[in-house]
């Protein structure tokens, strides 16, 4: 199959979870059949346009590891892409609806049309437009603008729209003449409404597939009686049920955590995202958790996609994260990228409190990411204060140790012999067999109190990974200079 995918967005808002989704199930789809991703910016309401929203998009898309093959940044042989840079094209197609009478000028002024809007909710209706200037006279026309040369341009709605074959929903006929008046087509400012835009760029830049989210099926309908006006093929529809939040309620860009630089800025991987955004959706024969971008373009199939709202749980993503930061660890080329940024990390959160900066040597930050993977969600997980022990002393005072046990100077001497006998060559299951024999012949100490006092002598911390792991963590080296400072103080 031949595809040519668009993903058009408007950048009135920077790009969140329910726009990533979008885009995603449109690379999925053009990538598993050979096809083209484009990326398309319908600008054309310049009233609602936010500063860096375009920029966002595509470098959220690019983050996102689903970049497009066409865009505004790309370019490409369709464009351009950014449909403020199209009007000629849109001005050519409403003077072809106007010559066949398929559209018609509008005088109506912005009050008359708000006064229309007032009585309809006052009288408990859905607002529409009552078509005063369709049977205008050719006079009348010309009358009109000898006062008003640049006025709205609507298009005639047929009575009868044509049924259409939705990928996802199935057949649909929407009769909208009879709930719509007719539609805005050309605005006065020399700009296109979206119905007429989408419709234009999508028949020149010749987009054979269009997934987009289920709130525009009922305008559907309007788009495919325009390619009839204009003798036009239109592509295939697919449209896409709303990611809704568990509770069944609408994402909302007030919630301000639904954007994609929000989850970047946490420390959450794309792969996390685009996993857990497909996972509570539809498209593929089984849910899992865990899946790659590659097997997501394997295993996806439209005709698998159901009506159903999919029901997105973001209290689940930190798990998610993990089984990802885990699959990253375990790759030596990607662990080496994570060193490098938890590097970062560390330099960024302790700074001039790092004592001694052999605590960013690579070989040391390595064996850190492969002692805890599994056990941490995020990267940044690792420069929270239940980690800062691996990063800086912690300050622990004798009196500390006396209050867990009156065996502190024969536990300490134990550990440092152990230390001396082992050198290097401890594995954690070694030292935690060692560990236990640590408690044996202390009379009144038990193995819980030496391993608490080890833990808080190591991190000042009660709680935390196994004794073993720390002091594999941190070296030999370390664990005896601690335990001295500690003991000494």
């Amino acid at each position: 199959m031949d595809t040519t995918q668009l993903f058009g967005n408007r950048p009135k808002s920077f790009l969140h979870l329910g726009g990533l989704r979008t885009a995603l199930y449109n690379y999925i789809f053009a990538k598993k059949y050979q096809g083209s991703f484009i990326l398309r910016l319908e600008d054309t309401d310049q009233t609602r346009l936010v500063p860096g929203a375009a920029e966002n998009i595509e470098d959220m898309l690019e983050w996102a590891g689903i970049p497009p093959d066409e865009s505004p940044r790309r370019g490409g042989p369709a464009g351009p892409y950014q449909q403020s840079q199209r009007l000629e094209l849109y001005a050519q197609a409403t003077e072809a609806l106007l010559k066949t009478g398929a559209a018609y000028p509008c005088f109506c002024s912005p009050q008359r049309l708000e006064l229309l809007k007032k009585e309809a909710l006052r009288n408990h209706q859905t607002p529409r437009y009552d078509n005063r200037c369709r049977n205008m006279s050719q006079e009348q026309v010309a009358q009109k603008l000898a006062k008003d040369p640049k006025p709205a341009i609507r298009f005639r709605l047929e009575q009868v729209a044509p049924a259409f074959q939705d990928l996802v929903y199935g057949w649909n006929r929407h009769e909208v003449a009879s709930v719509e008046g007719d539609p805005v087509i050309m605005k006065s400012d020399g700009f296109p409404t979206y119905h007429l835009a989408c419709v234009v760029d999508d028949h020149h830049m010749g987009i054979s597939h269009v997934l987009r989210g289920s709130e525009w099926l009922v305008s559907t309908a309007k788009h495919l009686l325009l390619y009839q006006a204009l003798g036009w093929q239109p592509p295939h529809f697919a449209h896409l049920p709303l990611l809704l939040n568990r509770d069944g309620s609408k994402l909302s860009k007030r919630q301000g955590d639904i954007f994609l630089e929000h989850f970047a800025a946490d420390g959450f991987l794309p792969d996390s995202l685009l996993d857990i955004i497909t996972n509570c959706g539809s498209g593929f024969a089984e849910n899992q958790m865990g899946r790659t971008l590659p097997e997501l373009i394997a295993q996806f199939n439209l005709t698998q996609v159901t009506c159903h709202s999919a029901l997105l749980d973001l209290e689940k993503l930190p798990e998610f994260n993990r089984l990802h930061l885990q699959r990253l660890v375990s790759n030596e080329s990607q662990r080496r990228q994570l060193v490098g940024k938890l590097q970062v990390l560390v330099e960024e959160a302790f700074g001039s409190q790092l004592q001694n900066r052999d605590v960013l040597n690579p070989v040391y930050v390595e064996r850190i990411l492969l002692l805890r993977q599994g056990h941490i969600c995020r990267l940044q997980d690792l420069v929270s204060p239940v980690y800062s022990y691996l990063w800086t002393r912690p300050a622990v005072g004798r009196a500390q140790l006396d209050a867990i046990s009156e065996k502190v100077d024969v536990i300490a001497k134990r550990v440092l012999g152990l230390l001396e006998r082992s050198g290097m060559s401890l594995t954690q299951d070694m030292l935690n067999g060692e560990l236990k024999k640590l408690s044996e012949g202390l009379e009144g100490t038990k193995y819980s109190n030496v391993m608490k006092l080890l833990r808080v002598a190591l991190s000042g911390q009660q709680q935390g990974p196994p004794v073993a792991e720390m002091m594999l963590a941190l070296g030999p080296k370390e664990v005896r200079e601690r335990i001295q400072k500690v003991v000494s103080s």
